[in-house]
């Protein structure tokens, strides 16, 4: 699969302006901050494809990028500390609950976790979710480069004993800056996207 050929489609304010000829897609989640749209644009090679901000949470709607063969990725709003208004951020959870139990092209999650401070409250509540939905699961534990090299492997190995009960959940350690963890997460991807088709995915 070719990541490089992803486009910007649309944003969604709620599940109805989602597009409706999605044949699969992968969602990203986590919360603010985390890196969701620095992951995208390291993984798809395109470093302005996803809008970052230094202000966490100003992904406000869910930005869909298209890969080819009705196939996206797909960027949700930031969970968390989001410098917005309570109601504001009541809307945002609503739309992406029923965004997660609705929408039945969705072939797996990604969910990104600040690797400094792994499993918060959001975070196992994603894994609660996707346990109870029987979808898989694949947790990126960004910003490795943070973290010294044994320290970041220590990390990986205790989340991956905690959750190791869990056969939907994989785990992996993945920085943007260093371009760590693109190809695992890549292939990951794939196999979640891979739509049966006569024709092979671009």
């Amino acid at each position: 699969m070719n990541f490089n050929q992803a486009k910007f489609v649309i944003s969604a304010a709620n599940l109805k302006a989602c597009p409706e000829d999605s044949l699969a897609e992968v969602a990203f989640a986590g919360r603010s901050n985390a890196g969701k749209s620095s992951a995208i644009n390291t993984i798809t090679g395109h470093s302005r494809l996803a809008r970052i901000s230094k202000t966490p949470g100003r992904t406000q709607l869910i930005n869909f990028f298209e890969l080819g063969n009705q196939t996206y990725l797909v960027d949700l709003p930031g969970y968390g500390f989001a410098k917005v208004p309570l109601s504001v951020k009541d809307k945002w959870q609503r739309e992406l609950e029923l965004y997660l139990r609705k929408r039945e092209a969705l072939s797996g999650i990604v969910l990104l976790s600040d690797i400094r401070h792994p499993l918060k409250e959001f975070d196992r509540m994603m894994v609660d979710w996707a346990t109870q939905s029987n979808l898989p699961l694949h947790i990126l534990l960004t910003k490795a480069d943070k973290l010294k090299r044994g320290a970041a492997k220590n990390t990986l190995l205790g989340v991956q004993k905690e959750l190791r009960d869990l056969d939907h959940v994989s785990i992996q350690l993945f920085s943007s800056l260093k371009n760590e963890g693109v190809d695992e997460a890549r292939q990951k991807l794939g196999e979640w996207l891979t739509v049966e088709s006569d024709e092979p995915l671009a």
